[in-house]
């Protein structure tokens, strides 16, 4: 499928605030996954043309990643890097996916505006919900809720039993005219979100009130998140996937998530604009989503393992 107008404009804008990248954070030297540590692939290809965006693992050594093109799920093994596709898209993209502790995925839709729920062990779609949304990007789960962010509306749409609430975003939220909220995760202390917001003072986190929708904007001193994409929280480590920057910046953050610490940056020379990450054993995994390519249905994609901070 080809690429969606949202698409080329989310490149457009990715490219144009890579030129603002700032050198605030921590540079830090490569760090590839060791050999010694594990004999599992660092780096393993994923379809030709699949178009790989977002990545989730749960609690068996499988990720996940979603397809740009179409919507399909595919699913690798960490042992060997071999995989296949176990959920049928429905024509629309798969942007952000996390994974519950019963198999159950939940999919952001992209610009078609959805958020589904799909069966890992089935590949059965089980519930697609309109949101009326622009570009439903990335998801979160908390206890007894799914959390997404809406990159072009000053929005989180919260999914709970089958219903989605759309959760304006107040307080510091700045909107930008174009692409805007991005990677989502909890505070440390779980009483939280944290958005990324790559319009707001060149790139940053919010922390956002669930109950509210009401925004604070995260302290990180002088660093910036002008391509921030996906989050992970490790404890209270912050790592946030600087895709243009081929990059990863990692943070130590306060319990509350009101203040981040910039402690290193993670750089590969297997990057080729990783979109977000997802931890297994000592490792993150990343996509390689290649924006800065013209996709076809043969051009190659692949995944590669980094050790944590």
């Amino acid at each position: 499928m080809a690429p969606t107008d949202r698409s080329f404009a989310r490149r457009r804008l990715l490219t144009t605030a890579a030129a603002l990248s700032g050198a605030a954070l921590l540079s830090g030297t490569a760090h590839a996954a060791g050999s010694e540590r594990t004999a599992w692939p660092a780096q393993f290809p994923l379809p030709d043309g699949f178009q790989p965006e977002g990545i989730t693992i749960g609690a068996k050594p499988f990720a996940y990643f979603g397809s740009l093109a179409d919507g399909d799920i595919y699913r690798a093994s960490l042992a060997t890097g071999r995989g296949s596709v176990v959920v049928k898209g429905t024509g629309g993209p798969t942007v952000g996916l996390k994974i519950d502790r019963h198999g159950r995925l939940f999919l952001a839709g992209g610009d078609s505006g959805e958020i589904r729920t799909a069966d890992a062990r089935t590949g059965r779609i089980e519930k697609v919900h309109a949101t009326g949304g622009t570009f439903v990007n990335d998801v979160v789960l908390t206890p007894g809720a799914a959390w997404f962010t809406d990159s072009f509306e000053p929005v989180l749409y919260k999914l709970t039993r089958g219903a989605v609430e759309t959760v304006p975003l107040t307080g510091d939220w700045q909107q930008g005219t174009d692409f805007t909220a991005n990677g989502i995760e909890r505070t440390p202390d779980g009483r939280a979100l944290l958005v990324v917001n790559a319009f707001a003072d060149g790139g940053g986190l919010a922390r956002v009130d669930p109950r509210t929708g009401v925004a604070r904007t995260v302290d990180l001193g002088t660093a910036k998140l002008p391509n921030g994409d996906g989050l992970l929280l490790l404890g209270r480590i912050l790592y946030a996937v600087q895709q243009r920057q081929n990059a990863i910046d990692v943070f130590r953050l306060n319990d509350s998530g009101t203040r981040g610490t910039a402690i290193a940056r993670i750089t590969d020379p297997r990057f080729r604009i990783p979109t977000t990450a997802a931890a297994w054993g000592g490792r993150l995994y990343l996509p390689n989503a290649r924006f800065d390519v013209e996709p076809t249905p043969r051009t190659e994609y692949d995944a590669v393992a980094v050790d944590q901070v």
